[in-house]
């Protein structure tokens, strides 16, 4: 019998030995599955592009709006000396009505509707700081039953709004815009609401600050505030200096709307300054 080699054996166990240690490459990772593709979210809208929030006409021409606030207070009282210079002087104006105030003056917001040269805006119910009333539902009843009140006291829609204390943000502006209120700021803050501020230096400031397409803010509700001694030398000046006195509708006939360059951050407010 023929004797076998000892050498196959031993080969076949390092054939084994080699085989089990030797490296293999890892299997390739399967590729994998494309993103799932989602819809773009809806762009939230911005006051920059659908609902401006406007401190000016244009300012190529020499016009001014003169506007007065009738802020709804605990005592929603009423300076009939700047109506009567206003009318005395055959002055339009832009009157911002408070729905609480409008309520508290039902006879005197009739006669105001009764005059052409008066033109009637929005300027909440109970006048609130807008931006800090977080639910928008809330938002839109100060707007809505402030529309509802001048509505049914003198039958006329107002088309604007003015944020009580200048201060507003996109969302409001939004929101106005739903309720059909295009947003009304101003760019001449005159102080009236300054107890330091006199007459004199009130007429001061409003005629040295006037630019053509300017806006103006002061107030019709109250009696202690400077307002209607320093009017009819306000307008005077005005005047003198050229400038035509007309309501923000006017102002705002031939011009395009101020727009702001889109950002994610809220429109800085504008508040009404002290004068120096």
């Amino acid at each position: 019998m023929a004797r076998r080699s000892p050498v196959h054996p031993i080969l076949a166990l390092v054939a084994l030995a080699t085989s089990a240690c030797a490296w293999i490459p890892p299997a390739e990772p399967e590729p994998p599955l494309p993103p799932e593709k989602k819809a773009p979210p809806p762009e939230e809208p911005t006051a920059c592009l659908t609902a401006p929030i406007v401190t000016n006409g244009s300012r190529s021409r020499m016009r001014i709006a003169l506007t007065f606030d009738a802020c709804s207070t605990h005592k929603n009282e009423y300076d009939e000396r700047v109506i009567r210079t206003l009318l005395e002087t055959g002055t339009p104006a832009t009157l911002f009505i408070g729905g609480g105030w409008a309520l508290a003056n039902p006879r005197r917001v009739q006669e105001l509707a009764q005059y052409p040269d008066f033109e009637l805006g929005n300027h909440t119910f109970s006048h609130p700081n807008m931006p800090k009333v977080k639910d928008d539902r809330k938002v839109l009843e100060e707007l809505q039953r402030t529309q509802q009140v001048v509505y049914d006291l003198t039958g006329r829609i107002p088309k604007y709004f003015r944020p009580p204390f200048g201060e507003v943000d996109r969302r409001v502006a939004w929101l106005a815009s739903q309720a059909a209120l295009t947003t009304i700021n101003f760019d001449l803050p005159s102080g009236d609401p300054d107890e330091t501020v006199t007459p004199k230096r009130l007429v001061d400031w409003v005629l040295r600050k006037a630019s053509p397409g300017g806006i103006v803010v002061m107030h019709m509700n109250h009696k202690r505030f400077p307002t209607a001694e320093a009017l009819p030398e306000v307008i005077k000046g005005l005047r003198k200096r050229g400038f035509e006195l007309v309501t923000v509708g006017t102002l705002l006939e031939d011009t395009t709307w101020p727009m702001c360059r889109p950002t994610d951050e809220p429109e800085r407010a504008m508040v009404a300054e002290v004068i120096p």
